[in-house]
């Protein structure tokens, strides 16, 4: 488990117990850090509130961590960008390397990894 918890946006969060994304809200909430499911479809996921859109969302935001595709996750550059988060995770499926590209030069770290395979061997 780590240490340092975090607020962690997950976006493109699926209220289906079966999807990748789902398991991560809930895993990230079973380990302590404070999850905003992102769905512009459901009010709640894993039984935590979700917003709609990003922009609905006014915490500081530590890690964003991307359930979506990379056709998406381009129209959600803008949006990204001023939530100004520490980190993007790119889970498999949804890599996108302009946008990647652009939240390296705007000093955002970026990663392409599995965000569940993170948590349960401590490199979240």
């Amino acid at each position: 488990m780590t240490e340092k918890k975090e607020t962690v946006v997950v976006l493109g969060a699926s209220p289906k117990k079966e999807r990748y994304s789902n398991q991560t809200v809930c895993l990230l909430a079973e380990y302590g850090h404070h999850v905003i499911p992102v769905n512009p479809a459901f009010d709640t996921i894993g039984g935590l509130p979700a917003a709609h859109k990003l922009s609905d969302i006014k915490d500081a935001i530590d890690t964003i961590t991307l359930y979506i595709s990379e056709k998406v996750s381009t129209s959600f550059k803008d949006d990204i960008l001023a939530l100004k988060p520490k980190r993007v995770v790119f889970n498999p499926g949804a890599e996108n390397l302009p946008l990647r590209e652009i939240l390296d030069q705007k000093g955002i770290v970026t990663e392409e990894a599995c965000t569940l395979v993170m948590l349960k061997t401590g490199q979240f």
